[in-house]
């Protein structure tokens, strides 16, 4: 962050920044770095893991793993959490308490996902929605021998159009037979082959795993589902690595509030003062790194401090973890939220950092990369 004065001299900014950097985080291994998580094999590799090889172990973590997160999942239901992650090394889960993002139920959003965890979800009974399954694309060919079709670069057209074309692309065996008769008016359907049920369920199929690993995979589990998917989570083996650097460790859980077993960390803040020349004269120029997982509330809270320290005018870089970005997509079901919102000052955090935690984003799959304020007037860059 750049153009940060020396805050050495007020005791009050001091304070607000630690109360900025505080996050609460399960488990803690202090000799380990546990997020984020995918792609954290390098990192993890190499250091002490007693329970790698030890399954009672194992078990003790994941028992405690899971008591965690259903503390979490009961506060979060009883609107004392605002939201909280699941960092597993496959994929990451946001769960958001009702009245958060435009969404009158829980929600959970999970990233990025695959067909096989998808059909797992399923076969539990869970209902999801994929959020981008309604991108334009082109109509499958069911009988190609290859599939020509998929998530076009940079395509985010979500209307009329590709709600049309998705349409045509889930549709039953039967309107695909429809789909043939101009072929009888042409006198050739008797030398044409159709595709037969199986051809279409398999073209359907491959343009799921087109999108597995994708930001596009992303799932949205509302309401009583998210219950379900809590039990889901706890009895899934996938969750946690069977072999590799990170076997046997439990996912990450981080959130802005206290739950059960969970330890008080704080990110990591280093101020840096250096003179930079302006014109034919130097100027002290102030920065703050702040490096860990920073979350949406941290964000906001940070931005205020700075905006009453400098006086309204700063600038801050921002590093996103990429696999997480797609939580910007909105999900909001546009009704009225006062109750839920209200309900929302339980837990704890600042009464503007949660009029903008309830709004619906507007990010898409993007995320802030440059946030600026000049004159007391935000502008950003994705």
């Amino acid at each position: 962050m750049g153009s940060v004065q020396e805050p050495k001299l007020s005791t009050e900014l001091r304070c607000a920044l630690q109360q900025s950097l505080i996050y609460w985080l399960h488990p803690f291994l202090p000799w380990l770095q546990l997020f984020p998580r995918i792609g954290a094999d390098r990192k993890v590799a190499g250091k002490y893991s007693p329970w790698s090889h030890n399954e009672s172990l194992q078990q003790v973590l994941m028992s405690e793993w899971s008591l965690s997160f259903t503390s979490l999942y009961n506060l979060l239901k009883a609107r004392l959490c605002p939201y909280f992650y699941i960092c597993t090394y496959q994929f990451t889960v946001l769960f958001r308490a009702a009245g958060l993002a435009g969404n009158d139920k829980i929600t959970a959003l999970i990233a990025p996902t695959t067909r096989g965890l998808r059909e797992a979800m399923k076969n539990d009974g869970i209902e999801f929605n994929l959020l981008f399954q309604k991108v334009k694309k082109r109509k499958c060919n069911p009988s190609a021998s290859i599939l020509e079709t998929g998530l076009p670069s940079g395509s985010e057209t979500i209307g009329k159009d590709a709600e049309t074309d998705e349409e045509q692309m889930l549709s039953s065996g039967d309107d695909d037979e429809e789909g043939f008769s101009w072929l009888e008016e042409m006198g050739v359907q008797d030398k044409i082959k159709k595709p037969d049920a199986i051809n279409i369920k398999l073209c359907k199929e491959r343009k799921e795993v087109q999108l597995d690993h994708k930001p596009e995979s992303v799932v949205l589990v509302q309401g009583a589902n998210t219950f379900t998917l809590l039990n889901f989570l706890m009895n899934c083996k996938s969750l946690v690595a069977s072999a590799g650097p990170q076997a046997g460790i439990p996912p990450t859980l981080l959130s802005p509030v206290a739950f059960r077993g969970a330890t008080m960390q704080t990110l990591k803040a280093r101020s840096i003062n250096v003179k930079t020349q302006v014109h034919s004269q130097y100027r002290d120029i102030f920065s703050l790194e702040i490096v860990g997982p920073i979350m949406p509330h941290s964000l906001h809270s940070l931005s205020m401090l700075l905006k009453t320290a400098q006086r309204g005018t700063f600038s801050a870089m921002c590093y996103t973890h990429e696999p997480t970005a797609v939580f910007n997509t909105g999900t909001s079901n546009e009704k009225s939220l006062t109750k839920e919102s209200k309900e929302l000052s339980r837990t704890g955090l600042h009464p503007s950092t949660l009029n903008q935690l309830v709004l619906s984003s507007t990010l898409g799959k993007s995320s802030i990369r440059l946030l600026e304020m000049n004159d007391y007037i935000y502008t950003w860059k994705s």
